[in-house]
C-alpha cells in the first residue's frame, strides 16, 4: 500500500479523498432523504394531493358572466385578459351564497397604481401615469370604467405613452422636428397602440431629403447618400430621437 501510494504526488492524493469524502457524503443524505424527494412521480402525486385538500377559494371568471353583465362588458373591453378576481377577489363562496357572501370592489386609486404607475419594464403601450400628477387624489373609476376601461379623451402627445423618448428627443438635434415628421400615425393608434402600429420610415432615401448633399434643407449634416453607410438604413447606425452630431 505505501508503495502504491509513493507512486503519487501528495496533493493528488488529497484530491482523491476530498472527491471520495464528497461522494459518500452524497450517498448518505441521498439515503437519509425521505422517498417524496428522491422519486419525481411520487412528489407529483403527493403535492396533486395536498391541493385538493385545500379549500376552493376562486369561481374562475366564466361563472360570473352568469350572472353579471359587466362581465360580458369586460369581454371587449382592455381588460378581458383579467380575471375578475384579480380585482374583486377569490368568489367561490359568493357564488356558492351571492346573497350573503359579497366580493370585494376596490375603490381606491391606489389599487389601480399597482399596474398602472409608470415602470420602464411595462412594455411600449401600456397605459402608465404618474398618480402624483394624474388627477391627483381622485378615484379612478370617477373617470374610468374598470370594466371597459378607456380613456375619457384620446392623448394629444406622442409623450403621453412615449415619455422616455420624448425626454432623449428633447436633447437632441431633432428637438425642433414633430414625431409626425418621420411617423404615419393612424388615429387608432392612440387609442390601441399595440394593434395599430405608427409607421418607421423604410428607406435610405427618407432621411436623405435632410441629409444629402442636394437637400434645400439649411443647417443639417450633409452626407453622399450613395457612399455614405453602403446598403444600411440610417437609423442601424444612428439613434434617431438623438443622432449624434459628429
Amino acid at each position: 500500500m505505501k508503495q502504491f501510494i509513493s507512486r503519487y504526488p501528495d496533493a493528488l492524493i488529497r484530491v482523491l479523498v476530498v472527491f471520495g469524502l464528497v461522494i459518500g457524503g452524497v450517498l448518505i443524505i441521498r439515503s437519509l432523504l425521505p422517498p417524496h424527494l428522491k422519486n419525481t412521480a411520487i412528489h407529483i402525486q403527493m403535492t396533486v394531493d395536498s391541493e385538493k385538500v385545500k379549500p376552493v377559494k376562486y369561481a374562475g371568471s366564466s361563472v360570473c358572466g352568469d350572472c353579471h353583465e359587466e362581465a360580458n362588458i369586460k369581454k371587449g373591453g382592455y381588460h378581458k385578459n383579467l380575471s375578475c378576481e384579480t380585482c374583486h377577489g377569490p368568489a367561490q363562496a359568493h357564488a356558492e351564497n351571492p346573497d350573503e357572501k359579497k366580493p370585494q370592489a376596490p375603490r381606491k386609486r391606489e389599487f389601480c397604481e399597482h399596474c398602472h404607475t409608470y415602470d420602464h419594464s411595462r412594455p411600449t403601450g401600456f397605459p402608465q401615469i404618474n398618480p402624483v400628477a394624474h388627477n391627483p387624489l381622485k378615484p379612478c373609476i370617477l373617470c374610468h370604467n374598470p370594466h371597459d376601461p378607456k380613456p375619457p379623451m384620446t392623448p394629444g402627445e406622442c409623450s403621453a405613452c412615449h415619455a422616455e423618448i420624448a425626454r432623449t428627443k428633447a436633447v437632441s438635434p431633432h428637438v425642433l422636428l414633430e414625431c409626425t415628421t418621420c411617423h404615419i400615425t393612424p388615429e387608432n393608434h392612440k387609442i390601441t397602440p399595440r394593434v395599430v402600429k405608427a409607421s418607421i420610415p423604410s428607406e435610405r432615401e427618407f432621411c436623405g431629403k435632410c441629409h444629402t448633399k442636394e437637400s434645400q434643407v439649411k443647417e443639417t449634416p450633409k452626407i453622399d447618400l450613395a457612399t455614405h453607410g453602403e446598403k444600411y438604413l440610417c437609423w442601424q447606425c444612428h439613434y434617431p430621437h438623438m443622432p449624434e452630431l459628429d
